[in-house]
């Protein structure tokens, strides 16, 4: 009796655990294979390059299904976790599928609940986006919903985003081993292998810091800058550092939301 009971428990629990929020990487996250990779990059094109303009986060999640929960307390799970738009600014919007319950959700961030208020959410969900999932075509009503989502957005004033002082680290990437190849040979025959790298490692971050304008780049540079110096092009390829990885991702900028958007049904 105890293990019968036991087992009603925990299929129990199966049955009312709450459905994993996943991890942000990507501007589009698709749980369900509903888009293709064209389909999926299009999208992503599109979201990336409103934000390089406008400075809002736009976020889109396609999941079989949200249950046991609503799908408006699911979201707002994800908007908590993945935290998009700009800290204090709080321009971040999600569009959130739950393919299976045919459901879908429009999550506003704070800062844009005046001009992407619920009655505009509402109205994009039911006269732009339903329409088309209920033909089937899944892409075409996201990229619609997601085309007058920017579009209300773009009509708001926002503060500018800021300009990036440098995106294309594939160019930096050789210009870092050069230096600390020739740089690093020097100061290690000047000062030493140790305080040498130091030197290394402290003139590159410097430099890093210029030209990306993050600590968190510098402290990174600076430190393979160091190791490379201290360990040589041999010892540092032989410990394990053979290349960078595919780096970059998609992550919130800490916006907050509040609850508000709509949601429907098709």
């Amino acid at each position: 009796m105890p293990k019968l009971l036991f087992a009603a428990l925990f299929v129990f629990g199966l049955a009312h655990a709450e459905v994993r929020v996943p991890a942000l990487n990507e501007p589009v996250t698709d749980l369900t294979a509903t888009l293709s990779g064209s389909e999926k990059a299009a999208l992503e094109r599109k979201l990336i390059a409103f934000e390089k303009k406008k400075g809002s986060q736009i976020g889109v999640l396609i999941v079989p299904s949200t249950k046991p929960e609503e799908i408006e307390q699911y979201g707002i799970r994800v908007a908590e976790a993945w935290k998009l738009g700009r800290r204090n600014v709080d321009d971040g919007a999600i569009l959130i599928v739950a393919k299976d319950d045919r459901t879908l959700r429009i999550e506003v961030g704070y800062g844009l609940e005046g001009v992407l208020n619920d009655a505009t959410a509402k109205r994009i969900i039911s006269e732009i986006i339903i329409p088309r999932f209920k033909t089937g075509d899944f892409y075409g009503g996201i990229d619609a919903g997601m085309e007058s989502m920017m579009s209300v957005i773009e009509g708001e004033k926002l503060p500018e985003p800021r300009a990036e002082k440098r995106s294309d680290w594939g160019a930096f990437i050789p210009i870092f081993f050069m230096a600390a190849l020739f740089l690093g040979g020097i100061l290690r025959a000047i000062a030493g292998r140790l305080p040498g790298a130091l030197i290394t490692g402290g003139i590159l971050g410097l430099f890093a810091w210029v030209m990306a304008g993050t600590l968190i780049v510098s402290i990174f540079v600076g430190f393979l800058a160091f190791l490379f110096t201290l360990m040589g092009i041999r010892g540092f390829y032989g410990g394990g550092f053979g290349g960078f990885g595919g780096g970059g991702g998609f992550s919130g900028g800490g916006g907050g939301f509040g609850g508000g958007g709509a949601s429907g049904r098709w």
